[in-house]
């Protein structure tokens, strides 16, 4: 994370934030790009070379080990932009209005180059000569990082059909990109280990601290709990890998896939990491350097530490500064409100109407994702229109040209995208001849297409039409943004989170804590009422463990409003009020 702002930008979708970095990067935020679909990267250059008038030259999909040559291109095409917009943005004059002008003002009025630049405006002379030169010295860009979704790692296949090496694998081609590329940033894992993936780091050497102990490329993982991060920290630690920084993410209060813990919440999570902060740091210090020294490479400062973050749901200042100094954190991660942002995000005009019309009750947890795990969809999107049309016309699923989620082998030895035409029409049939329930095959008809819908808004929000004219756009906002109305300037949301001028949310809108128990007791309601588990004992074991979890939350809930500030008193009222009525919604279940 940069020395500029507390707050990151995390990858939303394939392309809501494909090209973030050209938005927000040379005002020092720091935001994450999806690399997994390097054809939309391609794209994404093509688009942009020809706005910017520089050469391109295409990387073909059949060309030799294309993947990893289009991640590495694009990045390289970032980097090069944004040095170039911060060069240009350091020429400029203070005070007329200029970007450098917006570089400070969209800093917190705590941080001391905020200072700097305010005493800057009143000097004169060489006062303020001097206090220019050190706030054009003080602009570092945001970090270009990058994510992988460790369970999108399909194997390749040659001409012939036959198996490429490991190392060709979706997920290991996209490392590959970002290790060969000239991006100083970090490269965030999400949705859980990946060994293959996680060892293969250990062959670029930009992973690992150079002759001053400092690392070009940094890994992030984010993570749902403290265990997690330990056990994934140590695996990279005993290979001389250093996490630099652990994001931890709500299980349900985010965006894109949710990833349901057994009933564990923010806060007694974010709890654990404050207290075994050092130990954590410790462990995974000892072992990351006991490795470099077997491998005869330069050890890592004893005074580095990871960073901590928190991202999902976070709404206002309040709960902004409420989880940076409760919880000791480095930093948080703001999402979905930024897809109402068009200088920071990339949605079309279509999806960006569709989600200001769109009520509370649109923005749901389906069974879209071919992965088979919950994905936070829009109810009125264009994607979800196609894919009842194409239910409606008879011709259910989608063309399958990515192939990026391709994980199916029960009808086929290579393995098929359970939202392709070619796998629902084989279950319709399963149907006919009564081999599977209406019920489960209606699960399968609400599969979409992930690949084409995800990445489609990048394509038409840079004024072109995607391929095959899949214009259809998948959307993945967490619940949070259905308390936010209207599109906003860049300078108007990092106002809100830091409290400069914050917006009037929605009066119904739950504390960030409580939403996330009130979609937690949603989620056990829902998976009590449609479960039909083949071992009922087993079931029910874990249905009383995450009522027992949920339970413990809402106790450190009601333990911390005690703790908390008078200065939060209106907060803290409603927080109790809130817990109060969980409490016995969860009796209840």
């Amino acid at each position: 994370m940069s020395k500029m702002h507390s707050f990151h930008i995390p990858v939303m979708g394939l392309g809501f934030t494909v090209d973030s970095p050209l938005k927000v990067a040379r005002f020092g935020i720091d935001s994450v790009v999806s690399i997994m679909d390097d054809q939309l990267l391609e794209e994404m250059r093509r688009i942009y070379s020809g706005k910017l008038g520089i050469p391109y030259v295409p990387i073909e999909e059949k060309a030799a080990d294309a993947r990893a040559r289009r991640v590495r291109e694009y990045l390289n095409f970032l980097q090069a932009t944004v040095t170039g917009q911060i060069r240009e943005l350091k020429q400029q004059a203070f005070g007329e209005d200029k970007e450098i002008d917006t570089y400070f003002t969209l800093l917190p009025e705590t941080h001391p180059l905020y200072q700097v630049y305010r005493r800057m405006q009143q000097a004169t002379g060489a006062e303020r000569g001097a206090l220019e030169d050190e706030l054009r010295k003080a602009i570092v860009p945001g970090s270009i990082d990058v994510n992988i979704m460790t369970k999108v790692d399909k194997i390749n296949y040659d001409k012939e059909g036959h198996a490429l090496p490991r190392e060709y694998s979706d997920a290991l081609a996209a490392l590959r990109g970002f290790a060969q590329s000239e991006v100083k940033g970090g490269v965030v894992f999400s949705a859980g280990m990946n060994p293959a993936l996680y060892s293969y780091l250990g062959e670029f050497s930009d992973f690992f601290p150079d002759r001053k102990g400092r690392l070009k490329k940094s890994i992030i993982l984010k993570v749902s709990d403290y265990r997690s991060a330990l056990i994934q920290g140590k695996f990279l630690a005993k290979k001389g890998l250093w996490v630099s920084e652990f994001r931890i993410e709500s299980g349900m209060n985010c965006g894109g896939h949710a990833f349901a813990t057994d009933g564990f919440l923010a806060g007694p999570i974010l709890a654990s990491f404050k207290e075994n902060k050092e130990t954590l740091r410790q462990e995974l210090l000892t072992l990351c350097q006991q490795s470099l020294e077997e491998k005869k490479l330069q050890r890592l400062p004893e005074s580095i530490r990871p960073k901590i973050t928190y991202q999902g749901g976070i709404g206002t200042a309040e709960e902004n500064q409420l989880l940076l100094h409760t919880y000791d954190l480095d930093g948080t991660g703001w999402g979905s409100p930024f897809l109402l942002v068009p200088e920071a995000t990339s949605v079309d005009p279509d999806t960006l109407d569709r989600l200001l019309a769109a009520k509370k009750s649109d923005f749901y947890l389906s069974r879209a994702s071919p992965l088979g795990i919950p994905f936070n969809n829009l109810r009125t999107s264009s994607g979800e229109e196609q894919r009842k049309a194409r239910i409606d016309r008879e011709r259910p699923g989608s063309p399958c040209y990515k192939k990026f989620l391709s994980t199916n082998t029960e009808f086929t030895e290579k393995p098929i995208c359970t939202a392709s035409r070619q796998y629902q029409l084989l279950k319709i049939k399963q149907k006919a001849a009564g081999e599977i329930s209406e019920a489960a095959l209606e699960e399968i008809l609400d599969k979409d297409c992930l690949c084409e819908g995800l990445s489609a808004p990048a394509i038409l929000a840079g004024g072109e039409t995607p391929r095959r004219n899949l214009k259809a756009v998948t959307i993945c906002p967490g619940p949070n943004l259905a308390y936010f109305k209207g599109t906003f300037s860049l300078k108007e949301m990092v106002d809100h989170i830091y409290g400069k001028m914050p917006f009037h949310l929605n009066a119904d809108r739950p504390h960030v804590f409580l939403k996330e128990l009130q979609l937690y007791v949603e989620h056990l309601k829902n998976e009590i009422e449609t479960a039909v588990p083949e071992n009922a004992r087993k079931f029910e074991n874990y249905v009383e463990k995450f009522r027992k979890n949920l339970a413990e939350g809402i106790s450190y809930y009601q333990e911390l409003t005690s703790l908390w500030s008078a200065e939060n008193e209106t907060l803290l009222a409603k927080l109790k009020e809130q817990v109060s009525g969980l409490t016995w919604e969860l009796e209840q279940v």
